[in-house]
């Protein structure tokens, strides 16, 4: 199986392409672009290149899997349409994953996986093994539980990562719902009148 992977909910806008065997995840190519306002300038030719890099067609993708966040916003939305409309073009099924689900797929013990939420404040979850036993949540560092966790603060998911996150392959996949943890910045004309 060849599956597209996306993340858009760190500075990282990443796009792989991985094959599926089984158990076995292998990287075929992938494309990072680190910049916080770039995510829709980026995700699409990161991907287009990915698959040129690894000498494929989008007609040979099997699935797409994309990061639901947590993370901004606009940087989700931007991934996850993305990567529901390569599913629609192409007819292939899209599975969206926890981001930070998918940093801690390959870890083992008690860990504390952490991302910047930007505003002095982090994104996080807990697990023991690769499975999530705790948030996600977004707090301030100071407030985040790690109780001797080992703490791993990686830049962005991987898209070997992404793609073992996924927790069941043969299922329809559900809808994609991104994970906010938190208000948007953006206001509607109505609640702008209502706190002035």
């Amino acid at each position: 199986m060849i599956v597209l992977a996306l993340d858009t909910a760190t500075p990282a806008v990443t796009a792989g392409i991985v094959r599926r065997d089984g158990g076995v995840v292998e990287l075929l190519a992938q494309r990072v672009t680190v910049g916080a306002r770039a995510h829709s300038e980026s995700l699409t030719p990161n991907a287009l290149a990915a698959l040129q890099d690894a000498s494929l067609t989008m007609g040979d993708l099997d699935a797409v899997v994309v990061g639901c966040g947590p993370g901004p916003f606009t940087g989700l939305r931007v991934g996850m349409a993305t990567a529901a409309a390569f599913g629609h073009a192409l007819g292939v099924p899209v599975h969206g994953v926890c981001s930070l689900d998918a940093i801690a797929a390959d870890t083992t013990g008690d860990v504390l996986v952490v991302t910047d939420a930007r505003r002095r404040e982090v994104y996080w979850a807990r697990y023991r093994d690769g499975v999530r036993t705790d948030g996600p949540a977004v707090n301030a560092p100071a407030d985040v539980p790690h109780d001797g966790a080992t703490v791993v603060e990686m830049a962005h998911p991987t898209p070997v990562g992404l793609t073992r996150a996924v927790s069941n392959w043969t299922e329809q996949p559900k809808p994609l719902v991104p994970l906010y943890l938190r208000r948007p910045d953006a206001k509607t004309l109505a609640e702008r009148q209502a706190t002035a």
